[in-house]
């Protein structure tokens, strides 16, 4: 049922649990063998089992050669040739492809010292799907040394997934926008697999792992849980969703339904839109709770994270998953340990403070009038009618007095990180003397919220930073344009969607500014 001419999904055996493991056909086993295979030359048998497999560089490379129809809603492109080395005897196309290509014209070969070596010992990277996965299989080609996964070297034009028993998954050259694996949600930077009705993608590695049919994890439940393929409409008992593309594992015992993911959901965790810790409870309290990230229903029926110090607080699993929202630690058995608070500013007399973004002593004043020529260096706004502090040396630094009190770290609702407050000098980011907001996509040279644990690289763009001003911003958010509380409520999908109300723009993905909604309204 899950075969192709090149491979399919067997039974078989991993610690001695039952698997379903993707294997290559041998020649033998092969229904095009006659076609795509040399004649073995009678050595010692091993290798001339092995299917003759062609490089997938020359593969890739034929797009360039073959003009065909581009899917139109992707920005990568369907594969038109077949991993079987082709012979003068096949009488297809693909020898025509060999004559226009320097290399590549001898089938890949395995590398036999180097299979199930540590990282340390093979240094690695498979030029089909371009990641360095170990601890599997490796194949070579011996004319333009580009080295390869099994999985990924017998990658069939088309094929069906246990997993996915109504779609037809289609192999596709490497995009060049950003597509995330629709398994594991990570980047895919090379060959995939996509099945264009549902906009599903996939890793090759991921579409070609082994499928457990008996997952035993007593956290979770009691008994073992089994592979269940006719899942398009059963309710995850911990999600409370139904998800008709994701690996579905029952325990008919207890009538109890699990995506394969949801299985190892954490169990205490700490999210940036509740100032405690919050554990998953399989069973929630009689009553009407919304969730504190989407503010919808929260079905009682179903699992949930609860905040064991906030009667009145949970979350929807797959919301407080988020990767915006939860850094991704585990923090079972971890103690809970009081945070450290560390002041702005030091009290020198009443009025009279040291601020630690600034040398001199700062004075409280009061502002009975509107001065432009008076800008606060950290929100880089004028000063208004209200309280200031100004510098007592006369060098024209100022701060509102809201501004002054900004503290050191900050949890903010954007971030599963703490944020800590950055003075932006002339030599800030390599002389540049200035940041973009993440939130509002603003640049300002004030004060900025760095998440200094999440840095990526030397580029501005990995950094996630806010002004003071975005950073001012919590839920519930009142704004006098509106008669209702304004929440952090989409998600990123819905947020790319949605329309502002006062701009009428919807962003693109070069300025993705976040937006705030009523849950009362459309607003």
């Amino acid at each position: 049922m899950y075969s192709n001419s090149v491979g399919e999904f067997r039974e078989g055996e991993i610690d001695g649990k039952p698997f379903l493991i993707y294997t290559l056909l041998s020649q033998t086993e092969s229904p095009s063998s006659g076609e795509a295979a040399v004649d073995s030359d009678g050595g010692d048998g091993r290798l001339s089992l092995e299917p003759r497999i062609l490089c997938p560089t020359l593969r890739l490379k034929v797009k360039k050669l073959k003009p065909y129809t581009r899917d139109s809603n992707r920005s990568f492109f369907p594969m038109v040739v077949s991993p079987h080395f082709p012979t003068i005897q096949s009488g297809h196309e693909q020898p025509e492809y060999m004559l226009h290509s320097d290399s590549c014209k001898l089938p890949l070969l395995p590398l036999f010292w180097c299979n199930n070596k540590k990282r340390s010992i093979f240094e690695f990277i498979c030029r089909a799907c371009t990641t360095q996965e170990h601890g599997r299989s490796y194949y070579v080609c011996v004319t333009c040394g580009d080295q390869f996964h099994k999985e990924c070297i017998g990658s069939p034009l088309e094929f069906k997934h246990p997993f996915y028993p109504s779609l037809s998954l289609q192999l596709y050259s490497p995009p060049s926008d950003r597509v995330l694996c629709s398994c594991c949600q990570k980047r895919i930077d090379g060959m995939n697999y996509y099945s264009p009705t549902n906009n599903f993608t996939l890793h090759i590695l991921c579409a070609f792992k082994p499928i457990p049919f008996v997952i035993d994890h007593p956290k979770r439940h009691p008994h073992p849980l089994t592979f269940f393929p006719k899942q398009s409409f059963l309710p995850c008992h911990v999600c409370s969703l139904i998800k008709g593309l994701i690996p579905t594992y029952v325990c008919v015992r207890c009538v109890f339904v699990v995506h394969q993911d949801c299985i190892y959901f954490p169990y205490v965790i700490k999210i940036s839109r509740h100032h405690h810790r919050i554990s998953y409870t399989s069973s929630l309290p009689s009553g009407k709770w919304s969730c504190g990230v989407c503010r919808q229903m929260v079905d009682n029926d179903y699992g949930a994270y609860s905040c064991n110090k906030c009667d009145d607080y949970f979350v929807h699993s797959r919301c407080a998953l988020r990767s915006d929202l939860w850094d991704g630690i585990e923090l079972e058995g971890v103690p809970e340990e009081p945070e450290i608070v560390v002041e702005p500013f030091i009290t020198i007399s009443d009025g009279i403070i040291l601020h630690f973004s600034h040398g001199h002593h700062l004075k409280l004043k009061i502002s009975r009038v509107y001065d432009e020529k008076k800008v606060c260096q950290a929100c880089i706004l004028p000063i208004y009618e209200g309280s200031y502090y100004s510098c007592m040396d006369e060098c024209d630094f100022i701060l509102h007095e809201a501004c002054a009190n900004a503290p050191c770290k900050k949890h903010h609702a954007l971030r599963p990180h703490p944020l800590t407050l950055t003075v932006i000098t002339s030599e800030y980011e390599g002389n540049v003397g200035r940041f973009c907001c993440n939130a509002c996509q603003r640049e300002s040279c004030g004060f900025v919220y760095e998440d200094l644990g999440a840095k990526i690289g030397n580029s501005r763009r990995n950094k996630f930073q806010l002004d003071l001003r975005c950073a001012s911003v919590s839920e519930p958010f009142e704004y006098l344009g509106h008669e209702h509380l304004l929440y952090l409520a989409l998600n990123p999908e819905e947020e790319k969607s949605a329309i502002c109300q006062i701009c009428q723009q919807r962003e693109d993905e070069s300025t993705h500014c976040r937006k705030l909604n009523c849950i009362e309204s459309d607003f």
